[in-house]
């Protein structure tokens, strides 16, 4: 049916770059669903650079094409789904590697009221020579593996390229990426916006491309790998922060008495020194953890920090000062009583060593606190979120 006809419900995207011997058989098939299941659609494929005739043969067989002026599978996507006219959007890649026919079976679950619809190879079908062993047995197991254990999802095949939303939850999603960690970002965000969200089994076949992929599996996998850790701060610094300082302060208290002796080794203020390191640098690392946490906040990266926004609400400058400074004050007054002590001996041999590494640390955090409670403010002045005192918009 001729999206001229009347408004347009269906948006079939399908990116293209160099598809000349393949995306005449993804328009054919589109358009071939559309007319059985009676659905009024378009074919939008958004042309990255083609120098190989794609453009003409998709415009011959019915697609209407636009041109994605940056480079790159996200800014290809982004240009055909602005300019779709339909309100459900389904994408698939333009090397006949997804069945275009499938489409209606995305289509019903929409109209269901569901905002994103995922095709799922595993639970479908994998047709021989269709994906790498590495992929199917590695790279997508566990990539979709850690966004259900990071994100919460449900989604047991994140990284299919064929998926359908409405138009307005992709809106919503305010989708940054530039490369095939795409695929990532959209299901985090979908999860994050709590989408009602679906999944359905889809056969997988062996592409028609004719050319090595544009994919590069390490490489396109470490920025699906660094973007989840990016995304998930609690992960990344706040868990391992917490985990080291906590180690680093059992170390200092348990040796503050005195050497212990584990087995056949004794261990004394080395193993103390070293648990203070721990405690300074996992207290720096969890901060940073806030730091990230705050400004994927006011940047809306995150629009579902209610426990943050809370907690912003709650805390103010002013507070980490004063737990800063109180720290700061007394690791500096125990540090002043050792010196007392040393001087009282004759600055002799210094025997309180431990009494130093005790007092000092309670100091550099205090220190790192004061200052980390400054950075922490400066953060949340961004796009007029503050911590504290002001109302956050």
């Amino acid at each position: 049916m001729s999206p001229l006809d009347g408004p347009v419900e269906v948006s079939v995207v399908i990116p293209c770059l160099n598809e000349v011997q393949s995306i005449a058989y993804c328009v054919d098939k589109a358009l071939a669903a559309f007319s059985t299941a009676n659905i009024h659609g378009e074919i939008v494929v958004p042309d990255n650079g083609s120098t190989d005739g794609s453009i003409e043969v998709a415009e011959q067989h019915g697609a209407r094409v636009v041109h994605a002026e940056l480079r790159g599978y996200r800014d290809a996507l982004r240009q055909g789904i602005e300019e779709a006219r339909g309100k459900f959007i389904i994408m698939g890649d333009g090397d006949d590697s997804y069945d275009f026919s499938e489409v209606p079976r995305f289509v019903a679950k929409l109209r269901e009221g569901y905002e994103v619809v995922m095709g799922n190879r595993f639970k479908g079908d994998i047709k021989p020579g269709a994906m790498r062993w590495h992929h199917k047995y590695v790279g997508n197991p566990v990539l979709s593996g850690l966004l259900r254990m990071l994100f919460w999802t449900n989604i047991g095949d994140s990284h299919c390229g064929m998926r359908g939303f409405t138009k307005d939850v992709y809106r919503r999603m305010d989708l940054r990426t530039t490369g095939m960690e795409f695929a990532s970002e959209f299901v985090i965000k979908a999860a994050k916006l709590e989408a009602r969200m679906a999944e359905i089994p889809i056969t997988l076949w062996p592409d028609k491309r004719g050319r090595p992929p544009h994919l590069r599996s390490f490489r396109d996998g470490w920025r699906h790998l660094r973007f989840m850790a990016m995304y998930a701060p609690n992960w990344l610094f706040l868990g391992p922060g917490a985990l080291m300082a906590g180690v680093g302060l059992g170390l200092v208290l348990w040796l503050l008495p005195g050497q212990r002796q584990v087995g056949k080794a004794v261990l004394d203020i080395h193993t103390m020194l070293f648990g203070m390191i721990f405690v300074l640098l996992g207290m720096q690392i969890w901060f940073i953890g806030l730091f990230a946490k705050v400004f994927s906040y006011t940047e809306r990266f995150d629009r579902q920090g209610r426990s943050l926004e809370r907690w912003l609400k709650g805390v103010t400058l002013e507070q980490g000062l004063v737990a800063g400074a109180v720290l700061t004050l007394i690791g500096l007054a125990g540090d002043v009583w050792v010196l007392w002590q040393w001087a009282r001996s004759g600055f002799g041999p210094l025997n309180e060593i431990r009494s130093v590494i005790f007092w000092s640390l309670w100091l550099f955090v205090g220190v790192q606190t004061v200052f980390s409670s400054f950075f922490l403010s400066m953060l949340g002045i961004s796009r007029g979120t503050y911590i504290g005192d002001y109302e956050l918009k």
